[in-house]
C-alpha cells in the first residue's frame, strides 16, 4: 500500500517552495459483538466478560445486561487482528460473537 500525500494549501506555502507531509490513515477500528443466547447464564457472560477482558465486575455487569435486553453489546474495540481473536475467545467460551467493522 502506498502512504498518501497531502499538500498544504498554498496559502500557508513559502513563495516557490511546494510543502508535502507524509502521513498514513488511522486503522478502521473494529468490534467485537456478543450475541444474546438461550445456553448460557447472565452470571457466566459476565464472569467471562471480566475473565476475558479485565473488565471491573460493574462494567461486565453492564455489558451482559445490555446483550440480554439489547440482543447484543459491542464488548471490545480496537485493531481488526485483535477483535478477531477476542471473537475467536468468546467462541472458546461457548459465547456467540462476531466481528463487526465500525463507522468512521
Amino acid at each position: 500500500m502506498v502512504d498518501p500525500v497531502v499538500v498544504a494549501p498554498q496559502a500557508s506555502l513559502p513563495a516557490g517552495e511546494p510543502v508535502t507531509e507524509r502521513f498514513t490513515a488511522p486503522e478502521p477500528s473494529w468490534a467485537t459483538v456478543v450475541w444474546d443466547d438461550p445456553v448460557n447464564l447472565m452470571s457466566y457472560v459476565a464472569r467471562v466478560f471480566a475473565t476475558y477482558f479485565g473488565y471491573s465486575r460493574a462494567k461486565a455487569n453492564d455489558l451482559m445486561i445490555t446483550v440480554h435486553n439489547e440482543g447484543s453489546a459491542i464488548v471490545a474495540t480496537g485493531p481488526k487482528e485483535s477483535m478477531e481473536t477476542a471473537v475467536s475467545a468468546m467462541h472458546s467460551y461457548g459465547l456467540w460473537a462476531t466481528l463487526s467493522r465500525l463507522e468512521r
